[in-house]
């Protein structure tokens, strides 16, 4: 399973892309379609349209990642939203990479941050 910084972002293009393309093409499609930086370091990821094959690039300033997945049973499951581009976190990205749905997963609050007032009025 791979691991990323809680600090990447993590956009998926949900509309089927030709995974033939390789580095330089799906670099152009992250300027042109979604509009970002292929530079940032953020992790951008692109679905065929059986979506049983995922591609995701990754800039590390040195060069290009291109990791490339193909299930041999099932399908990818991408997360239900609104529009072309899709902003998920480096977890669930984990999460579909293993073949998990999360149309019916839930994840627990680990950590609630107190009311910086509430804090003080008791001292």
């Amino acid at each position: 399973m791979l691991t990323w910084p809680t600090s990447v972002r993590v956009f998926v293009y949900r509309r089927p892309t030709d995974l033939r393309r390789s580095f330089d093409r799906l670099a152009a499609m992250v300027q042109e379609v979604l509009h970002e930086d292929p530079f940032s370091g953020h992790l951008f990821v692109f679905v065929n349209r059986a979506a049983d094959r995922v591609k995701v690039l990754l800039w590390d300033r040195s060069g290009f990642w291109l990791l490339y997945k193909r299930l041999e049973q099932g399908r990818f499951r991408l997360p239900e939203g609104n529009g072309e581009v899709l902003a998920i976190d480096p977890v669930k990205l984990s999460l579909i990479l293993e073949g998990i749905d999360l149309a019916g997963a839930r994840q627990q609050k680990r950590y609630h941050r107190p009311n910086r007032d509430l804090l003080l009025a008791e001292k």
